[in-house]
């Protein structure tokens, strides 16, 4: 497939899992990709099997307002426009709400919040030019509450009315914005959760599917919601989460009847 053949795009946190797989599909798709993360050499090994004519590697931190303004100012000079914004930079802390510092707090609302803000309003008067796309990285997180993640389910939470919202705003004038909801993904950022078995096995209890998500199994989809393909998907909050929001969350009852 060759989607995005000619289409520009910005992908934020891109050095590692989902934000890693998401430009490299663009990039497969043939679009001209500029890669955002604040470490270069994981920018780099992100790219480094690409053709250098293909992307742009502009290492920062998306939640600085005057750093984001250079990142899209850059990246329409060196490409010329920009059709698609991947807002998938996020961060999250684990542990009771009373532990929660106001340190901790801050950071998560300006990685996951304040950077999906800036990048989305210094990237719309060029994607009102171009009828172009955002999608934004919501979680099943943003969809309800967890134990032990209080200000990144504010976070997420946030995200997730804010794609609405900016669809009923922009859909008509040509401008779409969606977002994906992912659960449990294999990333740098799960691996120490991942090391229990505890846990493994409490999310297959919960998982349909049976397991975790690839990271490039939520690329996928994100490259679907920023074609062509999706032209008529607009405000939706896209679960991919093995089946996870399928549950009304009463239990299994044929494991705990023995009848499954």
């Amino acid at each position: 497939m060759n989607r995005f053949a000619d289409k520009v795009v910005i992908v934020t946190g891109a050095g590692s899992g989902i934000g890693r797989a998401t430009a490299q599909r663009f990039l497969k798709e043939g679009a001209f990709v500029t890669v955002n993360g604040r470490r270069e050499a994981k920018l780099q090994e992100t790219i480094a099997d690409f053709d250098p004519a293909k992307f742009f590697v502009h290492s920062g931190d998306v939640s600085n307002e005057e750093y984001v303004k250079r990142l899209v100012e850059d990246t329409v000079e060196k490409f010329g426009k920009l059709d698609i914004l991947v807002n998938n930079a996020a961060r999250a802390t684990f542990g009771p709400f009373e532990q929660c510092t106001t340190d901790e707090w801050r950071k998560t609302m300006s990685t996951d919040v304040d950077s999906v803000y800036f990048c989305t309003r210094e990237a719309l008067p060029h994607l009102l030019k171009t009828k172009g796309a955002i999608v934004n990285l919501s979680s099943a997180s943003g969809l309800g509450g967890d134990w032990g993640l209080s200000a990144y389910n504010a976070a997420k939470g946030a995200v997730t009315n804010f794609t609405r919202a900016l669809a009923l705003e922009y859909g008509a004038r040509g401008v779409r914005v969606n977002a994906v909801a992912p659960s449990l993904t294999s990333t740098e950022a799960t691996a120490e959760i991942e090391k229990s078995q505890d846990v493994l096995n409490a999310f297959r209890d919960r998982l349909p599917i049976g397991r975790a998500a690839q990271p490039e199994e939520i690329a996928g989809v994100i490259a679907f919601l920023a074609s062509e393909d999706a032209v008529f998907v607009n405000g939706v909050i896209l679960p991919v989460d093995g089946g996870l929001g399928a549950s009304n969350g009463q239990p299994n009852f044929l494991t705990l009847l023995g009848a499954g």
